[in-house]
């Protein structure tokens, strides 16, 4: 497959910030994929950048348990070449953040813990071009079984009004339903039940397209568009307790949770790439267009949230989301808790790409 026209080769010099980046923990998420392609290959996106061309570099990255960051920007530049990414609608890229949140949880329902996280439903179909009934939304990768026919599953308006009550699905119980949304928004959080800490993950979604809050009090006129955050949302659902419905309701997508123990707590949730997001060097991706495991250099001069601005920085593809679209389009794995949060919920920037593509060998710099 040949390399979409939106890629467009430059040297590695070319790259704001390139040589100043500590990337030593890039390289460890990107051996964390290597490992995993050795039992299960990754799919190659849309845009070109072949499954089968990482093999050389992910043999080579597994050869080190681990590189300083010299030695980890050495092993990029002799077995990848950089591209920039022009995107197809805008002048330059896009990113936001996302994180793993935490919440105190109970593991039955009371008073206080009253909102549940839900497992996925025994009649829950994944549907694909094989099984999919005329008409039924191309978009739609899930359903039902009614009277003999797929049809789209129950929206989250259904489902919080009882749709799925009383078949034991309930993972967990939570004291806010504003912190069950967000937990549905970042596929993934660590609860604190009276037994310790429980992790869970994406298990399958009802299906439906995602529309954000803030989108939709943006269009109302509640808050200005400018001054969209996870923070600003936050605040807005806080001071209006008989609006949440309302307004969350509008997504209609609804998320369904798995348990999802990860060894080393210092890292975030296994997530679409099958392997635990590294905190700052994982990015989710639009994985139609992209291949997991391609490192990318992202550029957002005015993102200071990380630790100052300029953000510049190697991520590797570990995630996607469907929010996330387009061809210079990233979601920047924060980390897990409260303050990671702070971090992602106010990244909404302008940002430059660069995709590492694999050379045919390696030093080649054709």
């Amino acid at each position: 497959m040949a390399l979409s026209p939106l890629l467009h080769p430059v040297a590695f010099d070319d790259l704001p910030g390139w040589r100043s980046d500590k990337m030593s923990s890039a390289f460890d998420a990107f051996r964390r994929s290597a490992a995993h392609t050795r039992t299960k290959p990754y799919r190659t996106g849309s845009l070109g950048i072949g499954a089968d061309g990482f093999e050389p570099a992910f043999e080579a990255a597994l050869t080190v348990s681990s590189a300083g960051d010299a030695a980890a920007r050495d092993f990029f530049e002799t077995w990848f070449s950089p591209f920039r990414i022009q995107p197809d609608d805008r002048e330059r890229g896009f990113v936001t953040g996302f994180y793993e949140p935490e919440a105190d949880a109970s593991p039955v329902r009371t008073a206080r813990y009253r909102f549940p996280i839900l497992s996925r439903p025994p009649d829950l179909v994944d549907i694909d071009d094989g099984n999919r009934p005329a008409g039924l939304d191309r978009y739609l990768a899930f359903g039902r079984v009614k009277h003999g026919e797929l049809v789209e599953y129950f929206d989250r308006s259904a489902i919080e009004q009882g749709a799925l009550a009383d078949l034991g699905l309930e993972i967990a119980w939570l004291e806010d339903p504003v912190d069950v949304f967000f937990i549905h928004v970042q596929g993934a959080a660590r609860l604190r039940m009276p037994q310790g800490l429980r992790r869970i993950t994406y298990a399958a979604k009802s299906g439906q397209r995602f529309t954000g809050p803030g989108h939709v009090l943006a269009a109302m006129g509640e808050i200005p568009r400018e001054q969209v955050t996870m923070q600003s949302i936050r605040a807005w659902l806080r001071a209006h307790p008989g609006r949440v419905d309302e307004i969350l309701w509008q997504n209609r997508s609804f998320i369904f949770f798995r348990d999802a123990p990860v060894e080393d707590a210092a890292l975030g949730p296994v997530a679409a790439a099958k392997v635990p997001l590294t905190p700052r060097r994982s990015m989710a991706v639009d994985r139609l267009l992209h291949t997991f495991g391609t490192p990318f250099f992202v550029h957002a001069p005015d993102l200071a949230a990380f630790g100052g601005a300029p953000f510049a920085q190697l991520m590797i593809a570990q995630d996607t989301g469907s929010a996330i679209v387009g061809a210079a389009r990233g979601d920047l794995f924060a980390g897990s808790g409260d303050a990671a949060g702070e971090i992602a919920g106010v990244v909404k920037h302008d940002a430059d790409f660069f995709a590492l593509v694999p050379r045919r060998a390696p030093g080649d710099r054709s």
